[in-house]
């Protein structure tokens, strides 16, 4: 099936935070304590915080629906790095952030996540954002590979706060035109 890309809305909000919930957990490690997915989860990923982030005008989060309902979604945001080891590792600029990009586990395999990539990578430079990054965590092989084959090469490293623990990620960039000078 076809998959159509939409920008969500604050009524989207309870559906992605919905998927949200079931997906942020695949992408961290085994060893990361469930009760800290879960504050994480409740902390940044609920239907209030969607509805923020889709209000917000530094922010865009896209939809993908294959037909069957959501399969995947993924936020943008604009604007500087809010960290500083993470922008001076960048080369291209002005930046966006491809804060998160998730599909649910019964549509991996099924092209839902590259359709998702393609629309964020076009927004991100439809708003003229010279490059493209995101961190994943360094154990998240599966996520690699697939950035790797979007187009992002490894830049550097970054911490995550996941609760009261840090995680080590790796940050990828994918320049989307000229980059601009600093």
């Amino acid at each position: 099936m076809p998959v159509e890309i939409s920008q969500a809305t604050a009524a989207d909000a309870e559906r992605v935070a919905e998927l949200a919930a079931r997906t942020f957990p695949l992408a961290c490690p085994p060893s990361s304590p469930e009760a800290e997915i879960n504050a994480f989860i409740a902390q940044h990923l609920s239907a209030a915080r969607f509805a923020e982030y889709a209000a917000d005008a530094d922010r865009l989060v896209l939809l993908a629906d294959d037909g069957t309902g959501l399969a995947g979604y993924a936020m943008l945001v604009f604007g500087e790095p809010y960290d500083p080891q993470v922008a001076a590792q960048l080369t291209a600029w002005p930046t966006a952030e491809l804060s998160k990009i998730y599909v649910a586990p019964e549509h991996h395999g099924s092209g839902v996540a590259a359709v998702l990539m393609a629309a964020a990578v076009d927004a991100a430079a439809n708003r003229g954002a010279a490059g493209l990054w995101l961190g994943t965590n360094q154990e998240n092989v599966r996520a690699q590979r697939f950035y790797a084959k979007s187009g992002f090469v490894g830049v550097g490293v970054k911490r995550f706060r996941l609760g009261e623990r840090w995680e080590d990620d790796f940050v990828f960039e994918r320049v989307l035109a000229q980059v601009a000078q600093r």
